[in-house]
């Protein structure tokens, strides 16, 4: 089956539904050059759906990030929900936008040192997961402003950009191997969308079983 990752930036939504079974094609206005499948530098919103079983969105969340709220930032999920209406699709973003009737994912719930809570959006039922933070380990690199020791994004959902510390342990953590440091701050680990995929793939695979 294929899919459509609009918005795709760097690929960690893309990588999920690859491990979920699907061949995936990636549209974003950028330059995605460590993308890892067939990309097309295109405007998501007005790029063609035709022969896509499932189409997947990531609009822009700054309109609904903590830090860049009130910026005057756009929000593209109403164009994004009125583009894909009719066909099989999920919209991710953060905590705080207008998602409608939303699952929420977290890092924590697949064994992962990272939280950076994620809500999706289908035209399919979906099962979320259920945190657990519980089960992290903490780590705290030097804050480049304060000189203190804070958090990490290893186990929060700040901006990787923002923090000293280990590159590798960012990847690892993120469980993406492939991005810079820039495109890792704005990933979500694969994880979360191959536990989508996975989901879409066995509705769809058994509605195909049971057409005449």
């Amino acid at each position: 089956m294929r899919l459509l990752d609009l918005f795709c930036g760097a690929g960690g939504c893309s990588m999920g539904y690859h491990r979920a079974g699907f061949e995936v094609v990636g549209v974003d206005i950028n330059p995605q050059p460590h993308y890892p499948f067939e990309f097309h530098q295109a405007d998501a919103l007005a790029y063609p759906l035709d022969g896509f079983d499932v189409i997947h969105a990531s609009p822009p969340c700054q309109a609904f990030t903590p830090l860049s709220k009130g910026l005057g930032h756009p929000n593209l999920i109403p164009a994004t929900r009125k583009k894909l209406l009719g066909k099989i699709y999920v919209i991710e973003n953060v905590p705080g936008a207008p998602l409608q009737n939303p699952v929420r994912l977290c890092g924590s719930s697949f064994g992962l040192d990272v939280r950076r809570h994620r809500l999706f959006e289908s035209s399919m039922e979906l099962t979320g997961s259920q945190c657990r933070h519980e089960l992290q380990t903490p780590r705290f690199f030097q804050n480049d402003y304060s000189r203190k020791d804070r958090l990490s994004s290893v186990v929060a959902c700040y901006g990787a950009s923002r923090f000293k510390g280990d590159f590798d342990l960012r990847k690892k953590a993120m469980d993406i191997d492939w991005m810079d440091i820039k495109e890792l701050s704005q990933a979500i680990p694969p994880a979360y969308t191959e536990w989508i995929g996975r989901q879409i793939m066995e509705a769809l695979t058994l509605k195909q079983e049971v057409l005449p």
